[in-house]
């Protein structure tokens, strides 16, 4: 298990992280989320022993972190680090050299990992050759071959279209099944809904909201409407001139609202029935995640400050 205890660190007169602490669980993925600035770099910095806190300790398996645990953990940086003019093969065996194992040990490492990815044709090319989603994976690799007890993966899908997206999801879960521990960090709020258990969101240095999705959410009620219709949908601005919801998402056929100062559901549905041609689908849900982070951030540091934190979000390549 990892725990982030009472952790401080200071640069100057700034306050980069504020008493932060949090656990993360074997068999379980947390997401480590934030706005730019939050403090989320510098405490996995803290956690991968590349800086040491000026308060409080970071415990891996019990024992503060260091050099050992440095062995025992995986980290994708949300920067590629790859070294453009080497071959992929060299690269990796050259990595996962450093990391302790054996030629033998590499090499088969290596060799089974490319065949996951279906990459093996690959082993000869340089890494500047490559597009951004084909050093992904190279990256996301590196990290794990040597088999770490704790993977800290930062945007790990930056650069991938749907489907790899998919295989390096499967593996990543499949990973949680061997009961490794798993911080997973994006701005991606979708992705965290689909593929983590715990929450832990940093704002300003300071722990804004912590717990398992499960919980959040649910705390947050019921309060989104998804309404899916064919024809007229102006019912959705007519809502909003009202000031009876916000829009989270909209499309031609499908708008999902904030109820706005216990507004009833059923205000929306008649209106929407008054318009559309057809509604074929209307549910009153959870709020998504991007809701819940947006509100959060907001209410400590203001709306434009939770925009800007969402706009980093890299977008999935069609």
């Amino acid at each position: 298990m990892l725990a982030v205890e009472n952790v401080t660190k200071r640069y100057g007169k700034v306050v980069a992280v504020n008493q932060v602490t949090f656990e993360a669980q074997p068999g379980r993925i947390l997401g480590l989320l934030g706005p730019n600035g939050a403090g989320k770099t510098t405490t996995i910095r803290m956690i991968t022993y590349i800086t040491v806190p000026d308060e409080g300790q970071v415990l891996f398996d019990g024992r503060v972190v260091g050099p050992w645990s440095q062995e025992r953990m995986g980290y994708l940086p949300e920067e590629r680090g790859l070294y453009k003019k080497l071959k992929v093969g060299e690269q990796l065996l050259y990595l996962a050299e450093l990391k302790g194992l054996s030629p033998t040990q590499a090499r088969e490492r290596v060799r089974y990992w490319l065949g996951r990815f279906e990459i093996e044709d690959w082993v000869g090319k340089k890494t500047q050759e490559l597009s951004k989603g084909m050093q992904q994976k190279i990256q996301f690799i590196s990290t794990i071959l040597h088999d770490p007890a704790l993977l800290i993966l930062d945007e790990p899908f930056s650069g991938l279209d749907p489907i790899n997206s998919e295989l390096l999801r499967d593996i990543i879960l499949e990973l949680k099944e061997q009961d490794r521990t798993i911080l997973f960090a994006s701005h991606r709020m979708e992705q965290v809904e689909q593929i983590c258990d715990d929450l832990c969101l940093i704002s300003q240095g300071e722990i804004v909201l912590n717990g398992t999705l499960r919980d959040v959410k649910r705390s947050y009620g019921h309060n989104t409407v998804v309404v899916e219709f064919d024809g007229d949908g102006s019912f959705v601005d007519e809502l909003v001139r009202e000031n009876l919801v916000h829009v989270n998402t909209r499309s031609l056929h499908r708008a999902e609202m904030t109820l706005v100062d216990g507004t009833p559901a059923r205000r929306v549905l008649d209106a929407a029935l008054a318009t559309a041609d057809e509604v074929y689908r209307f549910e009153l849900v959870e709020p998504p995640l991007t809701e819940i982070f947006v509100g959060v951030v907001t209410k400590q540091q203001g709306r434009e400050a939770a925009a800007a934190a969402l706009s980093r979000a890299p977008r999935v390549k069609a």
